[in-house]
């Protein structure tokens, strides 16, 4: 009995942990994407041609089954050059990731 309250009590401090880790919303991460993104990274999926020379395209990584969402956010998370560092925030990680793997369909 004391093991499943301790479970229990675990669970219940977890889950907003847990929440925050929910998938992001592809619509408000393009919204971000357009606004952080789009002046390195061509973002829509018609476009084809990345807007600076050497910089993948969104549908490039998405197509990339290699790029993990895990290893979308670690690269948004901590950001190389000549990539900037964006400071956005985890929801907004979650949003341009989840916009990125939308467009794999």
């Amino acid at each position: 009995m004391r093991a499943l309250v301790t479970i229990a009590c675990f669970c219940l401090v977890s889950l907003p942990a847990i929440a925050q880790q929910l998938p992001g919303n592809p619509a408000a991460g393009r919204s971000v994407a357009q606004r952080a993104c789009a002046q390195c990274h061509v973002i829509g999926q018609s476009e084809r041609q990345a807007a600076v020379n050497g910089v993948p395209t969104f549908v490039g990584l998405a197509r990339d089954r290699s790029m993990t969402t895990a290893r979308l956010q670690g690269f948004m998370q901590a950001p190389h050059p000549p990539m900037p560092d964006l400071a956005l925030t985890r929801q907004e990680i979650n949003d341009v990731t989840a916009y990125i793997v939308s467009l794999r369909k």
